[in-house]
């Protein structure tokens, strides 16, 4: 068998498993689906309310396009089925890139994923329980006189499924700081001194991934301010522990050189 064969079959093999864990993925979404699709109407109830509770009395919800009283409650449940099946997700993709890894990276690795799945729920609770609240108050208040508020559920769901993904991805912040300073991209004190940078970036990011309000991207830009810095105090231990593993690894490779270097003696 040629070298060519060889390195076709581990990759061949790979592609294999990696068909075989999306599999795996979409399997557990639909099955979340399935188990939530008859209560697609009360999930969407849950999901308005924030906006309900604070339109104007007599006011409601529209649905303008025909068939949109329908899809849109199962479009709703599939992506919240999805959201939970986010520890499912993370743990295949752990499982898919762990073979590759170091033991000692292998131990760093799966408590990120775990605490990267935290952190996404809780910044679509944040969304939920505190941005919702504010910004809706702020836009229904601002209604002309002669305007009766009443939003469409299909454009309402693409409003805060927007949100939901933009705080639950920022809250990354302290996963993406900590593995930049893990892998040795940069340094505790780099990061410090580019805080200015960091703010204004923070309140960009805010501008592209929130509707154009000055409360929605405000309460996006602090929590990532907030979060770079959880994420740089904690970078310390990791980096920390960096060096204690590089100097680990330089000793086992001096002994085992030295091992060697007995051997060919004899």
């Amino acid at each position: 068998m040629t070298q060519a064969n060889l390195e076709e079959q581990p990759f061949i093999a790979h592609l294999i498993e990696l068909r075989g864990r999306i599999l795996k993925i979409v399997f557990s979404i639909l099955v979340v689906f399935l188990g939530l699709a008859s209560y697609a109407n009360e999930i969407y109830t849950l999901l308005s309310e924030p906006l309900l509770s604070v339109l104007p009395e007599n006011s409601n919800m529209i649905a303008i396009d025909v068939a949109s009283p329908f899809f849109t409650p199962f479009k709703l449940t599939l992506v919240f089925s999805a959201f939970i099946a986010v520890p499912v997700i993370l743990y295949q993709l752990w499982a898919f890139v762990a073979p590759g890894l170091y033991k000692h990276e292998r131990k760093m690795i799966l408590p990120l994923l775990v605490v990267s799945s935290l952190l996404f729920y809780l910044g679509v609770a944040f969304a939920y329980f505190v941005v919702f609240p504010l910004v809706f108050e702020f836009l229904t208040a601002a209604a002309p006189t002669n305007v009766a508020v009443m939003t469409d559920i299909s454009k309402y769901l693409d409003f805060v499924l927007t949100l939901f993904f933009a705080f639950g991805i920022t809250f990354e912040v302290p996963i993406f700081t900590i593995v930049l300073v893990w892998t040795g991209l940069t340094t505790p004190k780099a990061l410090a001194e580019k805080r200015p940078y960091i703010i204004v970036a923070a309140f960009i990011i805010g501008m592209f991934l929130t509707p154009p309000d000055a409360i929605s991207q405000t309460l996006l830009a602090i929590p990532i301010w907030m979060l770079f810095e959880v994420g740089l105090v904690f970078s310390k231990f990791f980096v920390s522990k960096s060096r204690y593993q590089a100097d680990s690894d330089q000793e086992l490779e001096a002994e085992f050189d030295e091992i060697e270097h007995q051997e060919d003696k004899k």
